[in-house]
């Protein structure tokens, strides 16, 4: 049963923009039971949380009275297992309880279970086990994939709508022909009445019942401009044709404009045609990454034989077997062989990874020449894929600052459209002299037709919709569309050192030892063995074969080391403050060892007991190859350039030299890395953080944008807003780009939405008449609304294209 704290995502059709998204949230706010509420334009789904799950239904009710689609499937199944009626209403309770089923009904006499479902929610086999629950089962036939029964809806109504408009313009062409060049013919009016009524009244039919729906609602959307217009169109004409004489008997010719009405539809009906086809291809890359995943794979068995699985029945653990060519269907790590593997589908990164023993292989990555086993660790929605394709479907969903504005704009236009066209047919009647009624029927119906909240409504979400898709495609991760929006205000970056400029893996690269005494190795490893700090994995690594000793009274100490007591003395390891702290006296020689290591950027830490320092480790960090030429390029972009670690001061210069950073930070301790954004944004600065660990994940979330590395901590992916899958520097500056040209695209689609209706709106009133004697054509009108719809997609698609 579902609760309050499970989100059902109910998909959602003809919701074309926000105004009709606003109508729909209105509607769920009257259902009882719905917790909290949302529509996510995007994704075309309303996303909400519910006390009972039976309030589904109510809530599917409510938007398809509303007159907009929910995409359900409705499937008959028999009941196995029932023995009286009063088992068929058990069957049904469970099924009515399960999460994402809008209606259940269990027939005793055929032993049949009729069910709607979501089926993004659930499917035959999650509804057949709550049947299970109950103590029956269902005889299932092989059933097709819930993404794939989505992708068949949206594909049949496409091809619907595609007849539709198809049959729209055969039966309008006579229409125009006779309307334009044969006035006079005779019975031209009753030709032109019988062709363009299957297109009013068949062909169009939904704007109507859909305006009526709204109606019965007090509400008003887009299908009510389109049914207002060309129903008065429509009427009009047929009130002329058939009552001639009532404008003749007051000197007037009776005009009739069926190819008005015939015409709009047609091409209101081409306009959602086109931009079904459009807003199919904004959604691709959530297409592609869903396509990343194969649908069986070949699991080796505890005796050895191959037996090939679904991939919906593989479970952590399971040993898999991976050939040249095949995607891998979900994460692991490699058991056995070996082999080059394309990550680019995630990371960005053209370069095939080598994966040997050991190794991490992700779910929806190719593995090229060689073959190998790996154990499954992750499945289902657990995979790095699963998180990625969910990541992307939400910051698709999220919306921009700038759409708030939009949204408002939105909530008010039909009404206030309604209001022009009135107002226009009352200044046409009173201003218009003799042909005052008739033009001023058809400036209003042009008003109407002309307006288009869809452009607005699409002008932001379809652009927010390319850049995030365009980011996954190059392994950057947006988590929302609010910091797609802000990035490209960054002017100051804060760089965190080890794991974002250098790889992350630090080695030994050196160690002396005091008078070449190094009977103590035993402690020092002991200690670092159990201190939680990356340097202390690489000492380890570099004592391997030492045996460990035990030791008592282990403390760590953020920021400086460890210590430990071992045989009636306390022993340190850690950075020099330690030592200076504990006033542990340095030999010379080891002071001058450790000068030499520092002035070539390589970190020093020493080993002491509780009277002088016994030994001094160097540990490197590389530099990413990549990093210095990111970093480059970010300065040549004006951005201020900020690197802070926790690393001495040689160190960190020398890193901040071999990198051209500028600005540096040594001996940084986790708290003080957000204090120092707080510092950089009291300045005025729009600050974002780069980090890969959990020290960097307050100062993460205290930046204006935070961008993960990808290769880091779980944490700090968590809190960032960006995340860099591959952890290459040089996508810091190519997401700043995205988000430039992506704000470019949303500023221009909404100058172009406003400017269009600022325009259009006017002339069809008729502004023009008393200077030019220009009046608008409503079918020019019809074709140019269904057009500023279409413009908009398609410059945001222009996004996809652009480097």
């Amino acid at each position: 049963m579902a609760t309050n704290n499970e989100t059902i995502y109910i998909p959602l059709e003809d919701v074309e923009s926000e105004h009709c998204a606003l109508i729909v949230e209105k509607g769920l706010a009257q259902v009882k039971g719905i917790e909290t509420y949302q529509v996510e334009l995007n994704n075309r789904r309303a996303a909400i949380t519910v006390n009972d799950n039976e309030v589904v239904g109510e809530a599917v009710k409510a938007i398809k009275d509303l007159g907009y689609g929910v995409p359900t499937v409705k499937q008959s199944y028999p009941v196995l297992g029932m023995t009286c009626a009063s088992c068929a209403g058990s069957a049904e309770s469970m099924v009515k309880y399960a999460p994402g089923v809008v209606n259940a009904e269990v027939n005793y006499g055929t032993g049949n279970l009729t069910v709607e479902f979501l089926p993004n929610m659930t499917n035959s086999e999650q509804i057949r086990k709550a049947v299970q629950d109950g103590g029956y089962d269902l005889l299932l036939e092989d059933e097709n994939k819930q993404q794939e029964t989505l992708e068949a809806i949206h594909a049949e109504k496409f091809r619907k709508l595609k007849n539709k408009t198809i049959w729209a313009v055969i039966l309008s062409l006579p229409v125009v022909i006779i309307g334009m060049f044969f006035m006079d013919m005779p019975y031209g009016n009753e030709i032109m009445w019988a062709f363009s009524t299957p297109v009013v009244l068949w062909l169009g039919k939904d704007f109507f019942i859909n305006a009526w729906k709204q109606a019965k609602h007090r509400s008003a959307n887009m299908d009510t401009l389109v049914a207002l217009s060309t129903g008065i169109a429509y009427i009009f004409s047929v009130f002329n044709m058939l009552f001639m004489d009532f404008w003749h008997q007051r000197g007037l010719h009776a005009h009739v404009y069926f190819e008005a009405a015939a015409v709009i539809i047609a091409f209101i009906l081409l306009g959602k045609l086109l931009e079904e086809k459009a807003k199919g291809n904004t959604s691709s890359a959530i297409k592609k990454l869903m396509g990343l995943q194969p649908k069986t794979v070949i699991v080796i068995e505890a005796d050895g034989t191959e037996r090939q699985k679904a991939i919906e029945d593989v479970n952590a653990g399971d040993i898999i077997l991976v050939k040249p060519g095949e995607k891998i269907a979900v994460d692991g790590m490699v058991v056995s062989g070996n082999s080059y593997v394309d990550e680019s589908m995630l990371s960005g990164e053209p370069i095939p990874v080598l994966k040997k023993e050991n190794e991490k292989v992700f779910a929806g990555t190719i593995n090229q020449k060689g073959s190998f086993q790996f154990k499954a660790v992750k499945v289902g929605k657990e995979t790095m894929l699963a998180h990625i394709i969910k990541m992307v479907q939400d910051a698709q969903g999220s919306k921009a600052p700038v759409q708030k504005l939009v949204d408002k704009i939105a909530g008010i236009f039909v009404p206030v459209v309604i209001s022009i066209a009135i107002l226009t047919f009352i200044l046409w009647y009173f201003l218009g002299g003799d042909n005052g009624v008739v033009q001023g029927l058809l400036a209003a119906v042009t008003v109407l037709v002309i307006a288009c909240p869809c452009a607005l409504g699409l002008a932001t979400p379809t652009a927010i919709m390319v850049g995030v898709g365009k980011g996954a495609e190059n392994g950057i991760l947006i988590k929302d569309a609010e910091s797609l929006e802000l990035a490209k205000k960054i002017n100051a970056i804060v760089l965190d050192k080890t794991g974002t400029i250098t790889e992350g893996r630090p080695q030994v690269t050196g160690i002396q030892w005091l008078n070449n005494d190094d009977t103590t190795k035993d402690v020092l490893l002991s200690i670092e063995k159990q201190s939680e700090h990356p340097l202390a994995e690489a000492v380890v690594k570099h004592l391997e074969g030492v045996s460990a000793t035990a030791l008592s009274n282990f403390d760590s100490i953020t920021g400086k080391g460890a210590k430990a007591d071992y045989n009636n003395d306390t022993y340190y390891v850690g950075n020099k403050k330690l030592l200076a702290e504990n006033n542990i006296t340095i030999a010379d020689q080891l002071q001058q060892q450790a000068d030499e290591w520092g002035t070539q950027s390589k970190t020093v830490i020493w080993f002491a007991n509780s009277k002088q320092a016994l030994s001094v480790v160097a540990i490197a960090d590389k530099i990413k190859e990549t990093s210095v030429a990111a970093i480059k390029e970010m300065q040549e972009m004006g951005i201020d350039l900020y690197m802070l670690t926790g690393d001495n001061e040689a160190t960190a210069k020398a890193i901040a030299l071999q990198t051209g950073i500028k600005h540096y930070k040594a001996e940084v301790l986790p708290q003080h890395k957000a204090d120092f954004v707080k510092e950089l944004q009291a300045q005025g600065k729009m600050v974002a953080m780069v980090g890969d660990g959990i020290n960097d994940s307050t100062a993460l979330a205290t930046a204006d944008v935070s961008i993960a590395m990808g290769k880091g901590s779980d944490i700090a992916m968590d809190v960032a807003k960006m995340t860099i899958i591959s952890s290459d520097l040089t996508k810091i500056p190519q997401s700043i780009r995205l988000s430039k040209q992506t704000v470019a695209t949303i500023k221009q689609n909404l100058f172009w939405a406003f400017i269009y209706n600022l325009i259009g709106i006017p002339i069809a009133a008729g502004i023009l008449y008393p200077i030019n004697g220009f009046l608008l054509n409503p079918m020019i009108a019809g074709a140019a609304m269904a057009l500023s719809s279409v413009s908009v997609v398609s410059n945001s698609l222009r996004l996809k294209w652009k480097k």
